[in-house]
């Protein structure tokens, strides 16, 4: 019954909204995967060919051929990634980010004719039931269970260990990063336990069903005025449910009840996942450096977010935060 109500709502979608035919409905020279390319670049500003790859999962060649394309008609430059000259780095010319900015105003304007005619009780019934397929098929999300919302709490007992345990395995397993990194955690975790004014910093674990699955770090930076967001860190098997972006946004608002002005975070540009959630919350890269940290060459970004906040710091110096670390 699932597979031939699958293969109905796939076919009524498809009839629907013609899997958004950007060369007809949208006018505009692009076809459905060139365009998927184009938001992607757009939103991603630092991407690899290879990154592009696995993130839409395009085939090598085709893709080769899509950007030699892009590039003939000066869209995109393509050169040698800092990290490792083996992999492209591509970028979006200014005729590029026109271009990729015309396709999301043509998307935006004819998704919004297609809801405008849906009445205004039922939008919410649609989102939700979008939503709600979104979450249950994700790759991620754990077949078979009863979906749970997470919550966030403060460190208990022997959570400050297990956050520096899992982000050491987290980093270990998906990048291969030595201890280094665990060493490093341990020297940032410590200075918290240690030394912290609840007044302006705070940490949080999530847990999902009772497990802790997450947590992140909300520490004063060395400049006025200004808070880090550190050690953020969601378990993989525990993704697919908004624990990053929950985390995030629950750390951000910390902050402006606090009374910095700004928002700080380092990472690196490998982890996507984590640079999405961050671009969504709006924070903005504001530079990148490359170095060899955790037992492989990085490239280390630094990204930023005005927190418009009205009120002074609480006693207007900031002691330093320590080492800077990655955010992922």
């Amino acid at each position: 019954m699932a597979v031939k109500e699958i293969r109905e709502f796939n076919r009524f979608y498809t009839n629907l909204i013609g899997a958004l035919d950007y060369s007809r409905h949208l006018h505009t020279p692009f076809t459905l995967t060139e365009a998927r390319v184009l938001y992607e670049l757009a939103h991603a500003p630092h991407t690899d060919a290879a990154d592009l790859r696995v993130e839409l999962s395009i085939d090598a060649g085709h893709l080769s051929r899509m950007l030699a394309k892009f590039e003939q008609q000066q869209l995109v430059t393509r050169r040698p990634s800092e990290r490792d000259a083996r992999r492209q780095r591509i970028e979006l010319t200014s005729h590029g980010r026109e271009a990729a900015s015309l396709l999301e105003e043509r998307s935006q304007e004819a998704v919004g004719t297609l809801v405008g005619g849906i009445p205004r009780e039922e939008r919410g019934r649609l989102t939700d039931a979008m939503r709600t397929v979104r979450e249950i098929l994700r790759e991620d999300h754990p077949r078979g269970a009863e979906a749970h919302p997470a919550v966030l709490r403060a460190p208990r007992p022997g959570d400050l260990g297990w956050t520096i345990e899992c982000n050491a395995a987290v980093y270990a397993e998906q990048f291969g990063w030595n201890e280094e990194y665990e060493a490093l955690v341990a020297t940032i975790v410590a200075g918290y336990a240690t030394d912290h004014d609840p007044q302006a910093e705070a940490a949080w674990i999530a847990e999902l069903d009772g497990e802790r699955v997450g947590c992140v770090f909300c520490m004063r930076d060395d400049q006025p005025d200004t808070a880090r967001l550190r050690l953020l860190v969601v378990d993989p098997a525990a993704r697919g449910h908004g624990i990053g972006r929950m985390l995030v946004d629950t750390c951000i608002a910390f902050a402006k009840e606090a009374g910095y002005r700004q928002m700080v975070l380092w990472t690196n540009d490998i982890l996507g996942d984590a640079r999405r959630i961050y671009q969504r919350a709006g924070f903005e890269l504001a530079a990148e450096k490359p170095h060899h940290s955790f037992g492989h060459d990085l490239v280390g970004q630094d990204w930023r977010l005005s927190l418009d906040a009205t009120a002074p710091g609480r006693d207007g110096e900031r002691p330093s935060a320590g080492a800077t670390h990655n955010d992922a």
